[in-house]
């Protein structure tokens, strides 16, 4: 019991650290399992046990991904799949090959190696790509349909090494059957699985207990994944398809929130055992054979990748995003070098270098998917041709802006908000990624462009020096972060109010600048609230002023902004309004005291004070007014006016 609490407070710290200092958390768990491994305080111990729980893991996350597609979008992948993977597997073989025979290794040598060095980490590509929202990119699609097929090459491969080693003058019969037994089993999954799949989920939702749909649902991401090992297959090949079958039923959103803590605590146990495999001795003495499998790991792989990927057709940032996202080594490489030792393949000290190098690759992979978006944008200058072209048009669009709010993402949220700017007639100018979605949103007249709002150059030529306020609408909050800061630099005196789907990073958007996070969540709650309380026969008027307390509460430039407003109102021009007074070079407010201003004799509040790198709440009298700064008044549009010029002009 001792060691197993050990290894969880190890786990808790390391991974607490890890947020803290925003390093992905599979760093923290490699940590620990370096940690509490043979290698050091020997606390978790090696054997066929620890490793099925972490394949478990990889199981899991396998089927959450598989959740995400569907038939349909598979067989739109098969270009990908079968024509992009196995070019990649083919060509990554083919060169290590190459290289590990010309560094005088025997044949079946230079084959396990090969084939090792050619599989990428399912599991740190993937669970990467899905937090950073980058599954349904175009690279985050390449690098997926690229995995799926080393599943497959996988089979292949492990019937060809003991052919080696037992001196099989069958090979090509046993590799023929195993084609066979390949497309065999994925068509009896996908066909039969189609149709029994649904009715046999509806037989069980139909008790009504989450217990039994809990079980089901185990049941049918496990049942498949061994039926696909049983045939030869790997598990997590079976778990893609059990979640992609599980997919096109309703039940998918269910089966993905009830599966989400058995993936993440397994996924951590799996890294916490490829932790326990780095064996420092090994790095040490044999450093020359780690760092030549560590070149045709990452560079080499990397550059196969690369090359094959625009040979398909995908732009320069796409392909290179991709490899980096494929470039590290995987946790069937770790298989396939396990079975080369013990068939005597290999020597013992290649199998320890090879083992190396892929875990310092798969230590190396986190940074390089974090910022592949920066490197591709180092490297890539083929395409700055064409990025310039879309610079002109939005320059040319942005140019005939001003006053207008500036949106950045076109999605269902920012859509939304387009039509209530409309209806209030206020001018807006949209930016988004998704070149479809764009394309759409103009044929039908919409101010929208594309545009990359994580660029300077975007955000000036949208015209954000004229912009009146700034709404993000990106669920993923570090690439808020990343536009915030581009804000406080360009133009600190901007209001930017960005979405959130829950309160866990709003502290985060606070200091890089945001006037105001809204979460989803709370927004959800409050209407379910509302809607329950009417049905609930609680008056209206009392319902509204209940919503209202709430928001005071949560939100700060909402608190005191409906205290003595009636809810039938006192007209438009008579509500209050917010401004932000940005305190440039001269103001007559720079270096006097907020008391100074006497804001209060003209009934307008200071509702808060925004200083670059920082942003201040509640400040009292004594507060010390610096140029740049920006304050936030709250008040009638006439007092705000006379508020502003005292601030200016003193």
């Amino acid at each position: 019991m001792a060691p197993i609490v050990l290894v969880l407070l190890a786990s808790v710290i390391v991974v607490t650290l890890c947020r803290t200092v925003r390093v992905p958390p599979m760093l923290g768990y490699l940590v620990v399992g370096f940690l509490a491994g043979p290698g050091v305080a020997n606390l978790i111990p090696g054997g066929e046990q620890t490793h099925f729980l972490g394949e478990i893991g990889i199981v899991f996350m396998m089927f959450s991904i598989g959740l995400e597609f569907s038939l349909p979008k598979l067989r739109a992948m098969r270009h990908l799949v079968f024509g992009l993977g196995a070019s990649q597997v083919a060509l990554t073989l083919i060169t290590a090959f190459a290289v590990m025979m010309l560094m005088s290794a025997d044949v079946p040598a230079a084959l396990a190696i090969g084939g090792a060095v050619t599989m990428s980490s399912t599991a740190i590509a993937s669970k990467l790509l899905a937090e950073r929202l980058e599954l349904a990119q175009p690279h985050g699609q390449l690098a997926i349909g690229v995995l799926l097929f080393q599943d497959l090459a996988v089979v292949p491969l492990l019937i060809l090494l003991p052919a080696f080693a037992g001196g099989d003058h069958n090979l090509l019969m046993e590799l023929g059957l195993a084609a066979l037994k390949v497309v065999v089993v994925m068509a009896l999954l996908l066909s039969l699985g189609q149709r029994l799949i649904r009715p046999w989920f509806h037989v069980v939702a139909r008790r009504r207990s989450s217990e039994l749909f809990m079980i089901n649902v185990l049941l049918a991401t496990l049942g498949v994944a061994w039926l696909t090992e049983l045939s030869g297959l790997s598990l997590a090949l079976g778990a893609f398809v059990a979640g992609m079958l599980i997919s096109e039923t309703e039940y998918r959103y269910q089966v993905e929130e009830d599966i989400r803590p058995f993936r993440d605590i397994l996924l951590g146990f799996f890294f916490i055992t490829v932790g326990m495999k780095v064996n420092i001795l090994a790095l040490y003495q044999h450093w020359q054979e780690v760092l030549l499998l560590l070149v045709l790991l990452l560079p080499v792989k990397l550059g196969v990748v690369f090359l094959l990927a625009r040979r398909f057709g995908h732009k320069s940032r796409d392909a290179l995003r991709g490899a980096l996202a494929l470039a590290q080594g995987g946790e069937f490489g770790f298989v396939l070098l396990a079975l080369a030792g013990n068939l005597g393949l290999i020597s013992a000290t290649l199998e320890q270098a090879g083992i190396a190098a892929i875990l310092l690759s798969m230590l190396a992979a986190p940074f390089l998917i974090m910022h592949s978006e920066a490197i591709a944008r180092r490297f890539i200058r083929e395409d700055w041709m064409m990025q310039a072209v879309d610079l002109h048009q939005l320059l040319v669009e942005g140019m005939s802006r001003s006053d207008h709010v500036l949106i950045c993402g076109y999605g269902r949220t920012g859509q939304s908000l387009a039509r209530l700017f409309d209806a209030e007639s206020i001018p807006f100018f949209a930016l988004d990624t998704d070149p479809e979605r764009v394309r759409e949103a103009s044929e039908a007249g919409d101010p929208v462009v594309f545009g990359d709002a994580m660029r300077k150059e975007v955000l000036m030529a949208a015209g954000l020096d004229r912009a009146k306020v700034m709404v993000v609408t990106f669920a993923d909050s570090h690439t808020a972060v990343r536009i915030l800061h581009l804000v406080q630099d360009l133009r600190p005196d901007l209001p930017v109010i960005v979405r959130t789907v829950d309160d866990s990073d709003i502290g985060m958007l606070r200091e890089a600048g945001a006037d105001e996070v809204v979460p989803e969540v709370l927004e959800g709650s409050l209407m379910l609230a509302s809607q329950a309380l009417m049905v609930a026969g609680v008056p209206l008027n009392r319902i509204l002023r209940r919503i209202r307390s709430v928001r005071e509460e949560r939100y700060d430039l909402f608190r005191g902004f409906f205290r003595g407003a009636s809810d039938e109102g006192e007209g438009e021009e008579a509500q209050p309004r917010l401004l932000s007074v940005y305190v440039c070079e001269g103001a007559a407010a720079v270096g006097g005291r907020i008391a100074d201003l006497g804001l209060d004799d003209l009934e307008v509040e200071l509702k808060s004070v925004r200083r670059r790198g920082f942003r201040r709440l509640d400040v009292d009298g004594g507060f010390s007014v610096e140029q740049g700064d920006v304050l936030v008044l709250l008040g009638r549009p006439d007092a705000l006016g006379r508020a502003e010029y005292r601030i200016l002009n003193g």
